[in-house]
């Protein structure tokens, strides 16, 4: 390699690094404006709490699906579930054929499937409302495409039945295979019946016997569970006070009592400023670098900079002497060059803000994917004052 040809590299190599340096230049600048914002938001209290005993229920059954295209399942599971069904509709097999139903393949199935049945139950579902329902074969399947659920009973973990579900299925893709070749797309074998469910039974609870109820927080947290005690206070004098950092104890004025819900409609509407804990969220497999706004640093230097390493390869001929009994050989020639991009020391002072933050890494020309490294060297060094999570 000449000269000139090296020359063309190095050239080609700070054109790249300065490309690269506009683009973190770009999304961080990206960063900085969106952290800019005001910091103090405030949000509804129904957004960062649940009221205890107001949750979904889990609903479980086993069914078959039928009308399959030569893609349901042909092994026992499959066989002894059919056989099962058959029965309870009267439909009497031999009993040796029963004895056998392990091994015997004569029994055609393979346009059934059997698959657990799943929905979510919730708290205030009344007998008549319908619910959406995701079924997925347990068995040998190949496929559900074009299948129908039989009808099944979902039941609860207490035991008891609360829905009934049936339907056609759609599974959003689809499944083909010939001798030599295949194609698939998503998840052929999971399925989902909107609105495939009955209920036939709803979840005890009385609102209307409540005297108090508590609010749980999403993200418990001291300061913040005192806003909402002294806001709901506010509102209704007396009615509040946190437990602990996750619970908020609310209790119903007593001229409120018959009409529950507009009470606890109007405490969960009324607005606070979460006070959020300084946190730095790192996802290295994907590059996202998340800060929280109360995320500070200590007076520290940092310098960064990128390296490349060039090399080319130029392969030289050797011949042998004439009359001589050598060998024409290929030596291995290589040129190696290693370019740095000049970084600047930078010294940053203890932060206000994470715009700051953001605001001193830019110009540092860092990219999302590099303050992983720097994160986690500046919790190392105690210079970070927030917790560091990676994912």
């Amino acid at each position: 390699m000449n000269d000139k040809e090296l020359s063309l590299i190095k050239k080609d190599c700070n054109m790249f690094f300065e490309a690269k340096r506009m683009i973190r230049i770009s999304v961080l600048v990206v960063c900085w404006l969106a952290f800019a914002g005001p910091t103090a938001a405030q949000v509804r209290i129904k957004d960062i709490t649940s009221v205890e005993g107001f949750r979904s229920n889990q609903l479980t059954g086993i069914g078959l699906v039928t009308g399959l295209n030569g893609t349901g399942g042909k092994g026992p599971v499959t066989r002894r579930a059919l056989q099962n069904m058959l029965q309870s509709f009267d439909l009497r097999a031999d009993p040796n054929q029963r004895l056998s139903v392990g091994t015997d393949t004569q029994l055609r199935t393979d346009n059934v499937a059997v698959v657990m049945v799943k929905a979510n139950l919730p708290i205030f579902a009344k007998p008549g409302s319908q619910i959406d329902v995701t079924v997925s074969a347990i068995d040998d399947s190949k496929s559900l495409q074009g299948g129908v659920l039989m009808v099944t009973p979902l039941r609860g973990l207490d035991g008891n039945d609360y829905a009934i579900a049936e339907g056609a299925i759609t599974i959003g893709g689809f499944s083909f295979e010939g001798q030599a070749a295949s194609v698939q797309k998503n998840h052929p074998l999971t399925g989902t019946i909107p609105n495939g469910a009955t209920v036939e039974a709803e979840v005890p609870f009385e609102l209307g016997d409540l005297g108090s109820f508590r609010l749980l927080l999403r993200h418990p947290d001291f300061a913040t569970a005192r806003q909402i005690a002294d806001v709901i206070s506010s509102r209704f004098p007396g009615s509040a006070y946190a437990e602990d950092a996750g619970t908020v104890n609310v209790l119903i004025p007593v001229d409120r009592r018959l009409d529950i819900v507009s009470f606890v409609s109007e405490c969960q509407t009324l607005t606070v400023t979460p006070d959020l804990a300084a946190k730095v969220v790192i996802n290295e497999r994907t590059g996202t670098v998340i800060l929280g706004s109360h995320v500070k640093i200590a007076e520290t230097a940092i310098v960064h900079a990128n390296l490349a390493v060039i090399t080319t390869e130029t392969p030289e001929v050797s011949q042998p002497a004439p009359f001589s009994d050598g060998t024409t050989q290929i030596v291995p020639r290589t040129a190696m060059e290693v370019v740095e991009e000049r970084k600047p020391i930078m010294v940053l002072n203890e932060t206000v803000t994470v715009g700051d933050l953001a605001q001193a890494l830019n110009s540092l020309g860092v990219a999302p994917r590099d303050l992983s490294s720097i994160f986690q060297s500046l919790k190392a060094s105690g210079a970070l004052h927030a917790e560091l999570e990676l994912r």
